[in-house]
């Protein structure tokens, strides 16, 4: 048995020292971890990591608890995403990708979590640039452009989270199982996919709409956008929220998610009724240098209309720390999000045109502005931030504030309102190591 098995590890470090010596003749410009399978570098496996540490300071929302005890404010420091992505084209017309990793891991739900994947999928190359097939658990998703994010390349330091719309509640990080369609034609780009939502355990129907857990219908989602200027690789899928001026991108796009009799609500009369999940948007990208020694622009703005039935609404804190809470909100820095209504995001960064010592600033503006039908104001969320970047998106710091709208129930007049008392704020600043 010892002699199989030292028969066994001999043959591995045999092929891993085959392996690196490939894998560093492939990475002598230092900027990808590869392994060619052809001469040409047609046929390879590439690998990539990311990782992002967020230290904080958040203002709670009214009547936070943090283990156990009452806490206006806090500091903490966790780990926003660890990520590991394998993915490459194993023969002609032949794609895979393997991406795993951890999210969201804090002091209190730490000890060892989990690693799970993000993305599992294959595809094919039916009609090679025009037409693509593939199958899995994937990203190819519709909507907008913000919902095909790259999390490496973001703009602002995080998505708002609004453009993932069932996010963690009938989808897996935002992916889910299904099979796409992909390609260009002239200077449309296109995906479109067909998939199997998750299961939503047994959230409890009310006179505001939930996800209904005995669904059963597929959900079908796309989008498309036209590109005036640059082409964009959809190679993967995920799209960058600026090029650092690398770039001259012009898009206009729109897209959809459709999930038939997903949400289910109670009427006046106590009977349940079933609807439809819907959401749309349309979308605006402008990503370019301004000319020689003069910076560059990037800009995003897109407007969403969602529709999942009677008075929905979900609130949302990222890592958050906090239980109890005494306002609509709930606790630590949740607000709303996602939800039944009107909503426009806009962002907006300048490339500083200064070389500091080899790095680079941009600073930035952001704002989501929605209109719930579950509330009766209007929720604004403003943040203001910057990145440095040291080596690019490879080695970058980011910092973001932001001020969160807090919401409470007004019984001071005839009826009673949703409005919002006040804000309270969070800062956050983000280190970033890609490779």
């Amino acid at each position: 048995m010892l002699k199989n098995t030292f028969r066994t590890l001999a043959l591995v470090a045999i092929l891993g020292a085959s392996w690196i010596g490939k894998a560093e003749a492939a990475t002598a410009d230092g900027s990808k971890m590869q392994f060619n399978f052809t001469e040409d570098g047609k046929n390879y496996i590439r690998f990539l990591t990311w990782h992002q540490i967020w230290g904080r300071y958040i203002q709670n929302n009214p009547g936070t608890l943090v283990s156990g005890r009452a806490l206006e404010n806090q500091m903490d420091v966790g780990i926003r995403r660890s990520r590991f992505l394998l993915f490459g084209r194993v023969a002609d017309r032949l794609t895979l990708v393997f991406h795993f990793g951890i999210n969201n891991q804090t002091f209190n739900n730490g000890k060892k979590p989990q690693l799970y994947v993000h993305d599992v999928w294959t595809e094919f190359d039916v009609a090679p640039t025009y037409f693509s097939l593939g199958a899995g658990l994937h990203y190819w998703n519709g909507v907008s452009r913000m919902t095909n994010w790259s999390t490496i390349k973001f703009l602002t330091l995080d998505a708002p989270i609004l453009n993932w719309p069932t996010i963690e509640a009938s989808d897996q990080f935002a992916r889910q199982l299904g099979v796409y369609a992909k390609g260009k034609i002239d200077k449309l780009d296109y995906r479109i996919s067909l998939n199997r939502p998750f299961n939503t355990g047994s959230p409890t129907p009310g006179t505001a709409a939930n996800y209904n857990p005995g669904n059963n219908s597929p959900s079908f989602a796309g989008y498309l956008f036209w590109e005036f200027m640059d082409d964009e690789s959809n190679t993967l899928p995920y799209l960058p929220g600026t090029y650092i001026g690398e770039k001259s991108v012009f898009n206009i796009g729109a897209g959809w998610y459709w999930h038939p009799k997903a949400m289910y609500s109670v009427d006046e009369m106590g009977a349940v009724q079933k609807h439809d999940q819907l959401a749309v948007a349309a979308d605006v990208f402008f990503d370019a240098p301004l000319g020689e020694g003069a910076g560059a622009l990037t800009a995003y703005a897109t407007f969403y209309h969602l529709d999942f039935g009677p008075n929905n609404i979900r609130n949302i804190g990222i890592m958050n720390l906090g239980t109890g809470g005494s306002s609509l909100n709930g606790a630590g820095n949740a607000y709303p999000i996602i939800g039944t209504g009107e909503h426009f995001y806009v962002q907006a960064g300048y490339l500083l045109p200064l070389d500091l010592d080899g790095t680079k600033l941009q600073p930035y503006v952001a704002g989501q502005f929605s209109k719930f039908e579950a509330r009766d104001s209007l929720a604004i969320i403003p943040e203001v931030g910057f990145n440095w970047f040291i080596h690019g998106h490879s080695a970058k710091v980011s910092f973001v504030y932001r001020a969160r709208p807090v919401f409470t129930l007004d019984t001071t007049g005839a009826e009673a309102k949703s409005t919002v008392d006040g804000y309270r704020s969070e800062a956050i600043i983000q280190t970033q190591l890609f490779y």
